[in-house]
């Protein structure tokens, strides 16, 4: 496959680029910083330097001409305020669902975040609250689209080692995940195109990976 990575320089599009090119996939990671380009080409992707928060939808199209499938690894980040948050982890999702129409390519993956339903919750955080807005903003939006989707909202991020093992489900889970776990998960929803349309939670349990994306078909 031909895999564009809408924010390339994540840890989980880190460690989704080293599985996919491991096996032989073309990745191209989109990034905003220069000095990211070597990180990416270090793992056997490569890069390509856009803003997605000033970008048009024909420039990202650009860069997604000839790719099987994209994945929504963009995201704010950890002390960004609740501007950014709508205009990466909401904006720039809705962008990379338009260029992936202009450019033709149907199948997309977004990694979003359990805990949706709770942005409205007066015990979480107010940034927070705006990162959850933003994110189920996204889902609603590529819900809508004539694309081939699959959401995948992980529970809470560790960098522990990868497990192997996962819960892959519909229902909510309140629990932990690898970083690298969500990576494999990310590519082998990818493998398996009869998991468009489906929004699913992932945590670490005991089935594994392959297993629990071939149960949910």
């Amino acid at each position: 496959m031909r895999i564009l990575i809408a924010g390339g320089h994540g840890k989980i599009a880190l460690e989704l680029t080293k599985l996919a090119a491991r096996r032989g996939d073309t990745v191209i990671g989109l990034v905003r910083n220069p000095d990211h380009v070597q990180d990416i080409r270090d793992l056997g992707g490569d890069a390509t330097v856009i803003d997605l928060e000033s970008a048009s939808k024909e420039e990202v199209a650009a860069t997604l001409a000839g790719a099987d499938a994209a994945v929504f690894a963009a995201g704010a980040g950890p002390g960004s305020g609740p501007d950014r948050k709508d205009s990466v982890d909401r904006a720039a999702s809705t962008l990379l669902a338009d260029a992936a129409i202009v450019a033709g390519v149907k199948r997309l993956v977004q990694i979003s975040s359990t805990g949706i339903d709770r942005a409205d919750d007066p015990d979480v955080d107010e940034v927070f609250a705006t990162y959850l807005r933003a994110k189920g903003a996204a889902e609603q939006d590529l819900r809508a689209r004539d694309l081939e989707w699959t959401i995948l909202r992980p529970g809470r991020l560790t960098d522990d080692p990868p497990t192997g093992k996962v819960a892959l489900t519909e229902q909510a889970l309140g629990a932990e995940v690898t970083r690298a776990d969500v990576a494999a998960v990310v590519l082998a929803l990818l493998d398996e195109p009869k998991t468009a349309g489906r929004t699913l939670e992932l945590v670490n349990g005991d089935t594994a990976v392959p297993d629990a994306v071939s149960a949910l078909v």
